[in-house]
């Protein structure tokens, strides 16, 4: 079984929960492997910190080129970073890499680019690749001021893709957000999927620190349905 990893926004936690789940599921037992198939914003040796990450979570031996075929410099939407290095981001090659890791792996945890909507080309975008993917889809929302509409607007968009949405992890990134349990349990009474676990604020996100904090046995519920 191989998931998704989607987020309310950039910047609300989809690498600390792609690679706390990638220690999970190692810690079960799995053979692992993340795979970031777009970064925007990378270093001089033209590697993303988000897929390095991913890449030293993993279990299994995988280039950095199979963890991230796509990597451009600048840190802005994907679409306009690979338009200013003049390259177009073509899904067939996403897939190809997809499929070398699944061959190895038992779980592939895919971290998409930006949220859940953001354009990759001209004609297509994150969601289409996570349905190109077919994976079930696990939503990040960073719990601050405003994450009610974003993560039930991603909901609809996940619905209208025809995805099914495993989980939802609550990542709080405002340690004095007002009413934060109440924010929490109004998005359980309004998100069908189960609620994976609720992140506490890290001043230095930590993977393995998080993992205490997520509870996967719906997980394995759905993976032994299915």
């Amino acid at each position: 079984m191989s998931y998704f990893v989607t987020g309310t926004d950039t910047g609300v936690g989809k690498t600390l929960v792609s690679c706390a789940l990638l220690h999970a599921f190692s810690a079960r037992g799995k053979r692992v492997a993340g795979f970031k198939p777009v970064a925007a914003g990378c270093d001089d040796d033209d590697h993303n910190e988000d897929a390095k990450l991913l890449r030293a979570a993993s279990t299994v031996q995988a280039t950095y080129g199979q963890i991230n075929p796509y990597c451009f410099h600048r840190p802005i939407a994907p679409h306009l970073a690979a338009r200013h290095a003049g390259v177009n981001i073509e899904f067939p090659r996403i897939m190809a890499s997809y499929r070398e890791l699944a061959g190895q792996a038992d779980e592939v945890i895919v971290e998409g680019a930006g949220g859940f909507c953001v354009p990759l080309n001209d004609r297509q975008t994150s969601a289409d690749l996570a349905r190109q993917l077919g994976l079930p889809v696990i939503l990040v929302v960073g719990m601050r001021l405003g994450c009610l509409n974003h993560a039930l607007l991603t909901m609809h968009a996940i619905a209208h893709y025809q995805l099914e949405c495993a989980g939802w992890v609550a990542n709080v990134l405002d340690a004095g957000m007002p009413a934060l349990q109440e924010n929490i349990q109004a998005l359980r009474e309004r998100i069908a999927a189960p609620l994976l676990g609720v992140i506490p604020c890290q001043p230095q996100p930590d993977a393995r620190a998080a993992v205490a904090h997520l509870n996967l046995e719906m997980l394995e519920i759905k993976e032994t349905d299915g």
